[in-house]
């Protein structure tokens, strides 16, 4: 028989995260639930277990590196291994109406806020998995991006890609960057590794502005998560296939 896999997900409290852990929870994984409001965690596990899913609370803040080793303690005693990370806990930094971030005038202190979170906090959270997820037959991990990560489109005055946001869309490009990384360094091994853009989802994130619901956003993340081995790696997909860097 086979065992249960494991996730983790960061951020997973609420919207896109909480979707992915759902959506995982769904296809029968045991999710741990990534979030440093320990309110807002014990709600979504709640919830979670409520719909079905095996759920259970990791708390979890990615700027940490006590509560990051502590949650890699906390998954190694509750099952042993790791099958999937999600990296999904991420911030913006909006600083202004319609989340315009004028690269002239940029609060350095936010940048580096948003930098620590949406970078170094995956690249501190994976490194602590990293011994876990080697346990697992088929290891994956899932950098959730964004469409603004892409220099390709970002450069391109013919595609229509938002506003200026000189702090959030460097750290997605960023986040690309240390992926492609990842999938090098790995490429011996059995870990997949892959970034995604979730669309334009409506969360608290973005004040609730977009046309697609956390769900749709989460399932091209689930998709990467639930690869088959020889899937691609060091690569960056949205709903309709890879996205250029």
């Amino acid at each position: 028989m086979n065992e249960t896999k494991i996730a983790l997900v960061t951020g997973a409290n609420k919207g896109i995260g909480y979707e992915i852990a759902n959506g995982l929870g769904t296809l029968g994984y045991r999710v741990g639930v990534g979030a440093r409001d320990e309110a807002r965690l014990r709600s979504a596990v709640e919830e979670l277990r409520a719909a079905g899913v095996d759920a259970f609370g990791v708390p979890l803040d990615v700027t940490g590196d006590r509560s990051v080793a502590d949650a890699a303690e906390l998954i190694d005693r509750q099952a042993g291994r790791l099958d999937v990370l999600v990296n999904n806990a991420g911030i913006s930094g909006e600083t202004g109406p319609g989340w315009i971030q004028d690269p002239t005038a940029l609060d350095l202190d936010m940048v580096r806020t948003v930098v620590e979170t949406n970078v170094v906090g995956v690249i501190r959270v994976t490194n602590a998995m990293l011994p876990l997820l080697r346990r697992s037959a088929s290891p994956r991990v899932v950098n959730v991006s964004s469409s603004v990560g892409s220099l390709t489109r970002q450069a391109d005055p013919g595609i229509e890609i938002g506003p200026v946001m000189a702090a959030y869309a460097p750290s997605k490009s960023f986040l690309n960057a240390v992926t492609v990384q990842y999938a090098r360094h790995l490429a011996d091994t059995d870990i997949l590794i892959n970034a995604v853009c979730p669309g334009l989802v409506a969360t608290d994130f973005n004040g609730f502005h977009g046309p697609r619901t956390p769900a749709q956003g989460a399932a091209v993340a689930v998709r990467l998560a639930t690869l088959p081995d020889g899937g691609p790696t060091g690569s960056f997909f949205e709903d309709a296939g890879p996205v250029p860097w």
